[in-house]
């Protein structure tokens, strides 16, 4: 078989993402030494408290490379060793403060192992091991934290949802004409979903907290805001940016983008994307601020795998 044959039946020298998910479970405390019982308590909450708590943690590593004359960027087996080795055996079933020495919170330049500075060492720990385009780190199936080796830079999404309805149609047309754009979701009575929004932020980690930003403030945020504004309504009604706005999940993203963008901008970090997803097969993303976020290779613009 010569070389191009070669290549077009294995896909040697084209590029492509990868990724591997592994799991493990971790507690963590969230203290510091320098701030009492009651400082502590009121900057971290509950998750202050002895004897700190716990998750099942889920790190989804996404690698990119060429593809090798088996038709691989990397072999799995070596992948899993690494991240096994590396990581998950580290931390199985450990106390994160008592772990690894970026988070010995009583050295002065480590920091509370929060999400997102979890996920920042953990790509510390494997770089030199894998060729890593980002790291996403699921807490739980609400909270993650997404780092691309930006230095401390780094993406926290929460996710929250609201039960709402809404009647798809343009009031310069008829019902006709809106039938034919619309469809069923022109019906004059409307009609409901369970809506899912993601809110990603955006900003560099405090080299002390670990936080990019107070979590608790950022949900409140968005509870107030947003999820009780929207709750049990009827969009094109009760909302009132939504008398003269057709609320598509497009519209209904863009207007959570711009009831956020300043607010969250107040607690020091930029509101990256707004992701509505409004039924099982369809959702809007609004990206507001900086590149989007994919884990793309560096080196290539073809077209790549992602989870």
């Amino acid at each position: 078989m010569n070389e191009d044959l070669l290549k077009q039946s294995h896909g040697l020298g084209r590029d492509c993402v990868i990724t591997r998910r592994s799991c493990f479970s971790a507690s963590h405390r969230y203290s510091l030494p320098e701030l009492s019982e009651g400082e502590n308590r009121a900057r971290f909450g509950s998750c202050s408290l002895l004897e700190g708590h716990g998750h099942n943690y889920e790190l989804i590593v996404s690698m990119a490379g060429e593809l090798d004359s088996d038709g691989m960027v990397l072999n799995l087996s070596n992948v899993k060793k690494a991240i096994s080795a590396e990581v998950t055996d580290q931390l199985d079933f450990r106390c994160l403060n008592n772990v690894w020495p970026e988070f010995d919170i009583s050295n002065k330049n480590a920091f509370l192992p929060t999400t997102e500075a979890l996920a920042k060492v953990i790509w510390s720990r494997l770089s030199s091991h894998l060729p890593l385009v980002g790291l996403r780190l699921f807490e739980h199936p609400r909270l993650w934290a997404d780092y691309q080796g930006n230095k401390m830079d780094a993406f926290l999404t929460i996710r929250n949802h609201f039960a709402a309805a809404h009647r798809l149609a343009r009031s310069e047309l008829t019902h006709q004409e809106n039938e034919k754009i619309y469809g069923k979701c022109a019906r004059p009575n409307g009609h409901g979903h369970n809506y899912l929004v993601d809110i990603t932020v955006c900003g560099p980690i405090d080299k002390r907290t670990g936080m990019i930003c107070d979590l608790s403030v950022l949900m409140c945020l968005v509870n107030d805001l947003v999820i009780e504004r929207f709750d049990h309504t009827f969009l094109n009604k009760d909302i009132p940016y939504f008398n003269t706005c057709v609320p598509t999940a497009e519209n209904i993203a863009l207007h959570i983008s711009d009831l956020l963008k300043k607010p969250i901008e107040g607690l020091g970090v930029q509101l990256h994307k707004v992701r509505l997803q409004e039924s099982p097969n369809n959702a809007a993303e609004v990206y507001v601020n900086g590149p989007k976020l994919e884990f793309l290779p560096n080196h290539s613009t073809e077209s790549s795998v992602f989870y």
